[in-house]
């Protein structure tokens, strides 16, 4: 009887090896190996380090040669060496309860595996356990891990010290590229701090993130205003409900949200992760920004239901009311000097600080800041003045107060929300926010009109010092440009696009040119839509106008293996080859994260892992909280959704009453787990590498699956999946691949599949292509070439 029941695989450490052996033949260590057909082994191990793999669905035994006693479990993969005989064993649970029985029980060898580099992540670690982690747990996997970098990230904390003067094991790991580019080969992964809790658990978070998922993008850091909407921003303060006791009561000298902001980014840095922050051209509608600045920003005044004006310098009078309500009320820090008139107090001999300051009261004092805020916000209200909400999609401008809708918001007041007087398909108004008045106006703006031959560059210059500070103090690597689909001339892009074309460009160049960080890159929220819908023209000329590097895209809002998801698929590679941006391939966003768009999500997530991985020359992003994402038939409790953590309310259809709720879905754990550990043995050869369909996504629909391979060199790689969710497809042909002789056989290396058929398990070539008989509904496919005999 042989050491190994005919299913094991039993694989040396080098890949490049390509045995001859078919699957099933018995071998032994020294001179005999079988090709690993589910996963070889996920480690960059030594040459004497084994795996021994079972693919099938009955355990087997442990071969005794190495001195195994027990049975080897369905999917269970062991690690040994011949002086530690089958001690580091790697089981990937297949269901929720599962995963938390093994990390209790085996989390040593899975945390040893991370801590000696021989993984990049901490495997069968879920995201629900990572952020639950103790300081002295977390603390002491990062010890082991990134050594003195863990030391180097919290005592360089100071977000005044300058970038040069971090020691190297926290720089930037994007500081040696010229320009965003590198961009458009990221893995970017967004995350909304409040669904985790702290920026602390952040760093828990990425424990259970692969060194392929290389880019973190964080939702906005900054104070909130009405409805807690992260995308409201209140102020520049950093939100303090991220603020982590525990990190504060293990390392005292992380006393405040800004140092560990600072401490955190530098740990992701450590771990090879570049790290993104939001550019947002708005911000809360009463927020501390606008009424420090009320001439940065367009008002209108209202009376009940009607505006009566909207003249373009209605802000003086808003300016000569704010100096009324300081006489009434005088300064929130008594004895601080007032300037008595308007021209003194508003112009740039008075900071912002200072302002806001007066306005509102010490920076540490929140809580008596959104008071006084409050109070000055109720004051100008009286008066009929408020800044005018921003606006999304043609024709942008004209505005009417909805006479049907009114609500009042947490403190009691009562608001009117706006209308579009001519709306077009896709428009719609912001009422919680307001838009950074960046132009001028036509006729004194009695038609809504801008003017965009008079750029107001003081404000453009507010806007871009104030990103670029934040750039500097907390050492961002790129920004995802919110809203980057607004577009409002008429006329489209211009022919020669300047310095004041889009806000978001202007701040990309402000911090690449001006604060000289070359790496900088921007990451663009735009949908990819038809022409005039989002914005005036066409969002791929806009993206290039504004010199967006990558840009999100509307994959996220398909269902996978559907006629929609093909078209657009097909659509953004041929964008991605024709445009200079590039498009993201998207899995899930964190506005899609929703009960609106559960369809989107109930099958696929496999296909969709897959191709974000192994498309190598095209982008990907995913949110936080697909890993274990439940396909919800009936919408879940708010608790489920992680957009509905973008905002804070108690009360009505986007209400959440405690944390965040992580999904349970055990199996797509397990699959993404293994494909994970796949991607970590491969990415390094596969990295950027350009890539050549074999098998096109088929815009018609009428074709599911799909197969490319690696142009430069050999195709050393070849992958093939079935979009279709439903049904399997039969006997179809991979085309002939350029640079491999047709007397190389395909061998299967990687399935997201439990099993590949006898029959697909090698492939030879015939006449003109390599048959496979049967991929199964929504499975993925690494083959490697290897010689047929």
């Amino acid at each position: 009887m042989p050491p190994f029941a005919n299913s094991a695989i039993l694989s040396f450490a080098d890949s490049r090896i390509r045995p001859p052996y078919p699957h099933g033949q018995v071998i032994t260590k020294q001179t005999h190996f079988f090709p690993c057909f589910l996963s070889p082994f996920p480690f960059p191990l030594s040459p004497s380090v084994f795996q021994l793999h079972n693919p099938e669905v009955t355990p087997i035994m442990e071969s005794a040669l190495f001195g195994g006693v027990r049975p080897l479990q369905p999917g269970e993969m062991s690690f040994f060496t011949e002086s530690e005989p089958m001690n580091a064993v790697l089981d990937v649970p297949k269901v929720y309860q599962e995963f938390l029985d093994a990390w209790e029980r085996r989390r040593d060898p899975l945390v040893a595996a991370y801590c000696d580099h021989r993984v990049s992540f901490v495997p069968n670690l879920l995201p629900a356990q990572a952020v639950q982690l103790t300081p002295d747990e977390t603390l002491s996997i990062l010890t082991r891990r990134l050594g003195t970098g863990l030391a180097d990230a919290l005592q360089h904390a100071d977000p005044e010290q300058p970038a040069s003067a971090l020691p190297p094991s926290v720089r930037s790991p994007v500081r040696d590229r010229t320009g965003g580019s590198w961009l458009k080969q990221s893995n970017m992964v967004g995350i909304n701090v409040r669904t985790v809790g702290s920026f602390w658990n952040v760093i828990k978070y990425a424990l259970t993130l692969p060194h392929s998922q290389d880019a973190i993008h964080l939702l906005p850091i900054w104070e909130p205003g009405v409805v807690g909407s992260l995308y409201g921003m209140s102020s520049w303060f950093i939100n303090d409900e991220f603020f982590s006791a525990e990190l504060a009561e293990a390392y005292p000298e992380l006393d405040t949200v800004e140092r560990q902001l600072k401490a955190v980014i530098n740990l992701l840095h450590a771990m090879g992760k570049a790290v993104g922050m939001d550019v947002i051209p708005h911000t809360d509608r009463f927020s501390e920004i606008v009424l420090a600045q009320p001439h940065y920003f367009e008002w209108l005044q209202r009376e009940d239901t009607e505006i009566v004006d909207h003249a373009a310098h209605l802000h003086e009078q808003v300016q000569d009311r704010i100096l009324d309500f300081l006489s009434d009320n005088g300064p929130a820090v008594p004895g601080d000097d007032v300037p008595t008139s308007r021209e003194a107090f508003f112009s740039e001999a008075v900071s912002e600080a200072l302002r806001s300051r007066i306005f509102f009261g010490r920076p540490e004092d929140r809580s008596g800041r959104t008071e006084r805020r409050i109070q000055l916000i109720r004051y100008l209200v009286a008066y009929g003045y408020e800044p005018v909400p921003a606006t999304m999609a043609p024709p942008f401008r004209g505005l009417r107060v909805d006479i049907a809708t009114a609500h009042a918001d947490s403190h009691g007041d009562l608001w009117r929300d706006y209308a579009m007087t001519e709306p077009q398909s896709m428009s719609r108004v912001f009422g919680p926010l307001t838009r950074y008045k960046l132009y001028e106006r036509l006729n004194d703006n009695t038609g809504w009109e801008i003017d965009f031959d008079r750029p107001r560059k003081e404000v453009w210059a507010y806007v871009c010092g104030r990103y670029a500070e934040v750039q500097r103090r907390y050492g961002f690597d790129f920004m995802r440009g919110d809203m980057a689909h607004v577009q409002m001339r008429p006329g489209g892009v211009p022919e020669s696009p300047d310095d004041t074309y889009d806000i978001l460009r202007a701040v990309k160049h402000h911090i690449q040119l001006d604060r000289g960080v070359d790496y900088f890159g921007y990451f663009a929220e735009t949908f990819l839509g038809a022409r005039d819908a989002f914005l005036y023209g066409d969002e791929v000329d806009h993206l290039e106008a504004s010199d967006a590097d990558t840009t999100l895209g509307d994959l996220q809002s398909t269902c996978v293996g559907s006629p929609d998801f093909l078209l657009r698929f097909r659509r953004y590679y041929d964008l991605l080859t024709t445009r200079d941006f590039a498009p993201s391939f998207t899995l899930i966003t964190g506005d899609k994260d929703d009960p609106r768009f559960d369809e989107y999500y109930l099958k696929g997530s496999a296909v969709r892992f897959f191709i974000a991985f192994f498309l190598t020359d095209m982008p990907s992003y995913m949110s936080l909280g697909f890993e274990t994402r439940e396909a919800h038939y009936q919408p879940a409790p708010n608790e489920h959704y992680t957009k509905l953590y973008v905002f804070q309310e108690s009360c009505g259809p986007r209400a959440t009453t405690g944390p965040y709720v992580w999904g349970r879905n055990g199996w797509q754990f397990h699959v993404l787990t293994r494909l994970r550990l796949y991607v970590d043995q491969i990415f390094q050869e596969i990295r950027g590498r350009p890539t050549q369909w074999l098998i096109h996504p088929d815009p018609s629909g009428e074709n599911r699956h799909i197969a490319w391979t690696l142009k430069d060199g050999s195709a050393d790689y070849v992958f093939v999946v079935n979009t279709d969710t439903e049904r399997g497809i039969r006997n179809f042909n991979i085309p002939r691949i350029p640079n491999l002789d047709s007397g190389e056989h395909l061998e299967c290396h990687f399935t997201t599949a439990h099993r590949v058929p006898d029959e697909d398990a090698v492939l030879a070539f015939r006449y003109k292509g390599y048959k496979v008989t049967d991929l199964g509904p929504g499975e993925a496919r690494v083959y490697r070439p290897r010689p047929s005999s």
